[in-house]
């Protein structure tokens, strides 16, 4: 075996999995089924004629060989991580690729953005209004704003505050309306998918609802929040979603009765050593910003 070496893709598969301790995360990280991790690695111990991990019915762990070789490979990786980066320049610290859904992207994230990029000049950005799958990432420059419970397997995130629900609508409208049981006479707008909406207002608004209420749908708040302002309907809103847009008077909160999202925004990252300067930069304002505007 002198002089040669195992495929890079095996050792790829064997560090992603040893760092996660799941062969699933690391398919997910690596955009491979969880299958073909398993063949790799199993190719890899074949080709160094011992285990590297055992293999429990809900868990993996590391061998005592395998931990001996982890570092090693690890090292290699940050040497040949660390080479690239300086072939081809700073290109790729400047290089920020923003994920995020495209109601964060329009309401919270462009009209605070300047202030980002009046302290980050340097940073070029890529933003993509889309949540992407964890394996379609790449994991030198990506931030991912994410909308759900924090439960995704594999994934880490931080939640950027807590998510306050109340209904929004045109000025024109708040005047008709007396009590918070007359918005059953009113047209509703709500976001597919969510957990919470219009029920749980009702609820926390004191009005005894004989049945669940009539609801119109869309799948983004940049489509309902328009229909509210243009005075078409209620719309449910956010508070991190909605400060600008009451702020201007395009829109007013006709009730104080509110409700807490057990959903809410999350910051995804990758993880510290494959994070570059302009995902370091922006997660440090983006939890300083979000902070100061909860």
């Amino acid at each position: 075996m002198e002089g040669r070496l195992p495929p890079l893709g095996w050792l790829r598969a064997f560090e992603a999995a040893a760092r996660h301790l799941s062969f699933t995360a690391a398919a997910a990280e690596l955009g491979l089924t969880q299958s073909a991790i398993s063949q790799q690695i199993k190719s890899l111990e074949t080709f160094l004629g011992q285990p590297l991990f055992l293999r429990r019915p809900r868990s993996l762990q590391l061998t005592d060989a395998a931990r001996g070789y982890l570092p090693g490979v690890q090292s290699a990786f940050r040497l040949l991580q660390e080479g690239t980066q300086a072939f081809l320049g700073g290109a790729r610290d400047a290089t920020l690729e923003i994920h995020s859904n495209l109601a964060f992207s329009v309401f919270w994230l462009t009209p605070r953005l300047g202030r980002f990029l009046e302290h980050n000049p340097w940073v070029q950005l890529d933003i993509s209004t889309a949540i992407w799958a964890v394996e379609q990432t790449r994991p030198y420059a990506s931030v991912e704003i994410r909308y759900g419970l924090g439960d995704w397997e594999g994934v880490e995130g931080e939640r950027l505050g807590r998510q306050i629900g109340f209904p929004i609508c045109a000025p024109e409208i708040a005047t008709r309306l007396d009590g918070p049981s007359d918005l059953l006479g009113e047209r509703l707008f709500d976001v597919k998918g969510m957990v919470q909406g219009w029920q749980s207002w009702f609820e926390n608004a004191g009005v005894a609802l004989e049945r669940a209420p009539d609801i119109n749908w869309a799948s983004t708040y940049v489509v309902t929040f328009e229909i509210a302002r243009r005075g078409l309907g209620v719309a449910m809103g956010q508070d991190v979603l909605t400060d600008d847009l009451l702020a201007s008077g395009g829109a007013v909160r006709p009730f104080g009765a509110e409700f807490s999202f057990r959903e809410g925004y999350y910051l995804i990252t990758p993880p510290q050593s494959e994070m570059n300067a302009a995902a370091t930069a922006f997660r440090a304002w983006l939890l300083e910003e979000i902070g100061g505007a909860a």
